[in-house]
């Protein structure tokens, strides 16, 4: 693992392809490189059906009491709608700056912060395209006398216009949440970030990357990944499930060479 290093007032860490910086990302985003997409996984800033019910902490909001203590705590997560919109358009802005012509962008929301996510987009100046759905299949957690709250959304959308070729992906991706794939109180499943990526170019930017599997997935893929993230324990996190994809793929390589 690299050494630790004071960059853009904040630690930067390396790992092969992959650049990782623990701060706050207004503060970092202006100063980083020209990349080809933006995977963002922001705090939703949600949970409850009332403005106070937001004010809770993540762990009571987004998870059962039985997982409560599994995972860490995370901050920025109790924003008001008003500053959660303004927020969320100063992030994506910035980012629109750095972006290549053509870049993607894919922003993750629950069914609450949906037509938020999107104003912001289009605030930010990014064109909106329209929304794919993570099902999160009947795995999620029920409520009885209500419908299941099955699924999560990314609004996607891009610097411009775009190509009329490449892939054509689904807009549906059904992935439940394993419990040895999970590292965070919102992780998302690594198959689920895989799945997004083909589309996505040679160099991703996760703005939130909690846990780093945007970045993992990254790894597996062979795209080059630059990381931010303001919790130092989940910073770690990240940098050392990064460092054991790394390991992971340098062992399936060996064999590969071996046979």
């Amino acid at each position: 693992m690299g050494a630790p290093a004071v960059i853009h007032r904040a630690k930067v860490r390396r790992i092969g392809d992959a650049t990782m910086y623990c701060g706050e990302s207004l503060g970092i985003i202006p100063d980083l490189d020209p990349i080809d997409a933006l995977v963002a996984d922001p705090p939703y800033s949600s949970g409850g059906v009332h403005s106070a019910d937001r004010m809770a902490k993540p762990s009571q909001k987004y998870v059962g009491s039985k997982q409560r203590h599994l995972y860490p705590d995370f901050s920025g997560d109790n924003r008001d709608q008003r500053s959660y919109a303004a927020w969320s358009a100063l992030w994506l802005g910035a980012a629109l700056k750095i972006a290549k012509p053509g870049a993607l962008c894919l922003v993750f929301s629950d069914w609450r912060q949906l037509p938020t996510t999107t104003d912001a987009i289009q605030a930010g100046g990014w064109l909106w395209r329209g929304l794919c759905i993570w099902d999160k299949t009947e795995a999620a957690r029920p409520q009885r006398g209500r419908y299941r709250n099955q699924a999560e959304y990314i609004a996607w959308g891009s610097s411009g216009s775009l190509p009329a070729d490449g892939p054509c992906l689904p807009g549906v991706f059904r992935h439940r949440v394993l419990p040895d794939d999970k590292h965070h109180l919102t992780g998302k499943p690594t198959r689920l970030m895989s799945d997004l990526l083909p589309l996505c170019g040679g160099t991703v930017l996760d703005p939130f990357m909690g846990s780093g599997t945007t970045g993992v997935a990254c790894v597996q893929l062979g795209r080059r990944f630059v990381g931010i993230e303001q919790d130092e324990g989940y910073f770690e996190i990240a940098c050392g499930r990064i460092e054991e994809a790394y390991r992971s793929l340098d062992h399936v390589l060996e064999i590969a060479n071996d046979q």
